[in-house]
């Protein structure tokens, strides 16, 4: 398994789907200078295929469950197979919270960086995603642990890739 991290600028949106039709791996798309969330909507209809987006996120200016709500929502509107949690502190507390929010159900859940109680958050997105949390060393997903091992640049912006 193999991710590719792209991270880019407003500047460079457009260059973005040329570097995906120009991906084998899955692309996860993080931008530097924008929400990541509304730039990746802003590329519907412009992808050839689905990508991934890398989110910050932190107990306080953007909680977990607010970005499950910004992902399921933008799983609707683009092609989205992968959703990378990145957090200073407790990144994988973060990636459950997410990943427990992406579903149709009822969620009752406390861990060390939220508590919900009749929580819901639908429309579930369309097709499952894998939801990887990053603590600034590796991207974990259930048992699966990918370490950075390679960078380069493209048209786009800096591509590190995960394996």
């Amino acid at each position: 398994m193999e991710l590719i991290r792209l991270a880019t600028n407003l500047a460079n949106l457009e260059s973005v789907p040329i570097v995906l039709d120009q991906q084998s791996s899955s692309l996860v798309l993080k931008f530097t200078d924008a929400d990541t969330v509304m730039a990746a909507a802003s590329l519907r209809g412009s992808l050839g295929g689905p990508v991934g987006v890398w989110l910050e996120v932190d107990r306080d200016d953007y909680p977990a469950a607010l970005a499950a709500r910004d992902v399921a929502t933008l799983s609707w509107l683009i092609g989205l197979d992968h959703v990378v949690i990145e957090a200073r502190a407790n990144a994988l507390a973060h990636a459950e919270v997410v990943s427990a929010l992406l579903t149709n159900d009822e969620v009752n859940f406390v861990n060390g960086v939220a508590s919900l109680r009749g929580a819901y958050n639908r429309p579930a997105p369309p097709s499952p995603l894998t939801v990887w949390s990053y603590d600034g060393e590796a991207l974990r997903s259930a048992d699966r642990v990918l370490d950075e091992h390679a960078s380069s640049w493209s048209v786009a912006g800096t591509l590190s890739i995960f394996s």
